[in-house]
């Protein structure tokens, strides 16, 4: 899948740019960017199958030992190739393909440390042959493939139609984006709790347990949104200073910096179903859910003038209706 993608990198470059409206400097900058970590492609792609792997053992402790060494590595070799070659777009971009093989390499060792058994092999090879199990495997994969391009399809026309709004309001747009991918790695962590206890306690048909599990997950999640939500109501015009020193982007991401207060508390719930959704294989409702939240996100934005306030407003009421719906499919789960 990985070397494909490499294959084809130039035909997915170009269809990108024909829905991105962006400016002739930043399509560039965009393209250099590309062309450099399109290559990490493999990497990534065993990453997570790996990262499947632990979470489905539950070993949380080998997903965070492989992000913090190739969040560290990321670092430190971008601000070597930035700061200490003046390579710029092309010095970050090569920093995160060298982490990625870093991480994806040690994600290897580990597996191989702790997992690997020879004469597991033959038992994998009997699984594979069972067309009931091999036919409900790839019936799971094609609805979290799907629910992943309703995702790409809302997150590309976001960035697409923040582009055509021009470069400051894509710049603020993509700055304010990180308090929603911040808040999203601690929820995620969430998740995969639920995904892995969720999966336990519903293959052994404790309805007691997994309800309890789905209380103690949406408890925690209630207090870190609340705690994100007033982190970037009182620190929000701070953290966008952290991340910008041009005085135009500040300004202009601080005119939209309500909504992205407002997502820690909108979106926790979907989050905290996909895990549970995905640990149990009740993937049909995931993608329901999804799709239903998609068209909400389209419609608004067919319905009303294009504009910065309504591309954001229809991206909170997409997040809200995820975690909506899913929570009306919940008790379908162990139908």
């Amino acid at each position: 899948m990985g070397l494909s993608l490499i294959l084809l990198q130039h035909v997915l470059v170009n269809v990108a740019f024909q829905w991105i409206n962006a400016t002739p400097e930043v399509e560039n900058h965009a393209r250099t960017y590309f062309a450099c970590l399109i290559w990490g492609t493999p990497a990534v792609l065993a990453q997570y199958s790996l990262l499947g792997w632990f979470l489905g053992m539950q070993n949380a402790r080998f997903p965070m030992y492989v992000a913090i060494v190739q969040n560290v590595v990321n670092i430190v070799t971008s601000l070597l190739f930035v700061m200490g070659f003046g390579w710029k777009i092309e010095g970050v971009a090569i920093g995160t393909l060298i982490a990625q093989y870093a991480g994806m390499g040690l994600s290897v060792q580990l597996w191989f440390k702790q997992y690997y058994q020879p004469q597991a092999c033959h038992t994998a090879s009997r699984l594979v042959m069972n067309a009931m199990a091999f036919r409900r495997f790839f019936s799971v994969n094609r609805d979290i493939f799907l629910r992943t391009l309703c995702l790409i399809a809302v997150s590309t026309y976001f960035t697409s139609a923040g582009a055509a709004r021009g470069d400051l309001a894509l710049a603020a747009n993509t700055l304010l984006m990180q308090f929603f991918i911040l808040f999203s790695y601690v929820m995620d962590g969430f998740a995969y709790a639920g995904e892995a206890l969720g999966g336990r306690y519903y293959g052994a048909r404790s309805r007691t347990r997994f309800s309890l599990l789905t209380r103690r997950l949406f408890q925690w999640g209630l207090v870190l949104a609340g705690l994100f939500t007033a982190a970037y109501a009182l620190g929000g015009e701070l953290l966008v200073a952290l991340l910008t020193n041009d005085a135009a982007v500040r300004t202009t991401a601080a005119d939209y910096l309500p909504y992205a207060v407002a997502i820690p508390l909108i979106s926790f719930p979907a989050f905290l179903f996909d895990g549970l959704f995905i640990g149990t294989t009740s993937t049909r409702q995931m993608l329901l859910s999804m799709a239903f939240a998609a068209g909400a996100y389209f419609a608004i934005l067919a319905m009303f003038p294009a504009s910065n306030p309504v591309l954001w407003t229809a991206f909170l009421v997409y997040l809200g209706s995820r975690g909506a719906v899913q929570g009306l499919l919940y008790p379908r789960i162990f139908k």
